[in-house]
């Protein structure tokens, strides 16, 4: 049976996000497609997925099933590196959830606030030593 207020809620939230359900797909490691069904109720995500959208928009489980999200506006009008600056993402060839700890962060928000000239050094240099 379809879950049309998680459908709803997974509409509303990637819109107030400004993400397209190709961003979204590759968030999660899948196509357009098989996003797509989730917001039109043909599919129901399984609960690992679940699990990371309601970390991602950062709603409980029972918000993300069960409520209906857009009378309550406590969500952003658009994503902010303040309340997700980084996503727990599946490994295309494993499919398991890779997770950075603090020194990666670190680097990357490093790496972020760098010039696109030394940007492009650093990636030069990583890609000659990998």
């Amino acid at each position: 049976m379809p879950n049309i207020q998680l459908s709803n809620n997974l509409r509303y939230l990637r819109k107030q996000y400004q993400l397209t359900q190709d961003q979204m797909g590759e968030i999660l490691n899948i196509s357009r497609q098989a996003y797509s069904n989730y917001e039109t109720s043909n599919r129901t995500p399984d609960l690992d997925t679940l699990l990371f959208l309601s970390n991602f928009y950062k709603v409980t489980l029972d918000e993300l099933i069960l409520a209906n999200l857009k009378d309550n506006r406590r969500y952003p009008e658009k994503i902010s590196e303040d309340l997700t600056p980084y996503i727990l993402t599946k490994n295309a060839k494993t499919g398991n959830t890779i997770y950075l700890t603090e020194e990666e962060m670190d680097v990357i928000t490093r790496f972020r606030a760098l010039s696109n000239e030394n940007k492009q050094i650093i990636t030069g240099f990583l890609h000659a030593n990998s």
